[in-house]
């Protein structure tokens, strides 16, 4: 082998020696310059990050079949329970802190005779659950459990809270990311509930 070939070698063991060690930070980078580009259009242009779309929009919602939140007095989670009515479809948890920050606004919206509100509970803990629901009170007409998490797949969640306006055929007619605030109920969620109503 000749003493170049050596050379040659040892250049990209030096080489791969010092990039190895950048592969993190590019990624870093690129993370970074995607959270500094949401930051950018919500701050200047007023865009609202939570708003992600989603590939289930304007289709038939996947099919519920979740069994109860035992001990809430309140009704499984099941397609036949949001069948025929206006429903807003909500994934908690009672360790998420963004699902406490919303729960008035959600017992707010119960009250609406236009809207019926069951909940999907993620990854938790019966007794968890109830002490959270019996902590803030429960708007939900339906709560299903979803232990495993494959219902919030079935539904496309990214996180919780998440929430879906179902119409009374089954089609997902908008969804949100993310906590509800007085900013998004007025600005989005009521009127798509208006615009659904008005649609009948």
């Amino acid at each position: 082998m000749s003493i170049e070939t050596e050379n040659q070698r040892a250049t990209r063991k030096s080489l791969a020696r010092y990039a190895l060690p950048l592969i993190p930070l590019a990624i870093f980078l690129g993370f970074a310059a995607v959270a500094g580009k949401m930051l950018y259009d919500q701050d200047v242009n007023g865009r609202d990050v939570s708003a992600i779309p989603s590939a289930l929009i304007g289709k038939k919602a996947p099919s519920l079949a979740l069994p109860p939140l035992e001990g809430s007095n309140t009704a499984a989670l099941t397609t036949a329970a949001i069948a025929g009515k206006l429903t807003l479809v909500n994934v908690f948890a009672s360790w998420c802190v963004p699902c406490r920050q919303e729960h008035p606004i959600l017992k707010e919206l119960a009250n609406d005779s236009r809207l019926t509100i069951v909940g999907i509970n993620y990854k938790d803990r019966n007794d968890n659950a109830l002490r959270f629901l019996g902590e803030l009170g429960n708007p939900y007409k339906a709560i299903g459990i979803d232990p495993n998490g494959k219902a919030a797949i079935d539904w496309g969640v990214y996180g919780i809270p998440e929430s879906y306006l179902v119409a009374p055929d089954g089609t997902i007619l908008y969804k949100r990311v993310g906590p509800f605030d007085a900013r998004s109920l007025a600005q989005d969620l009521l009127p798509a509930i208006e615009k659904a109503v008005a649609g009948r």
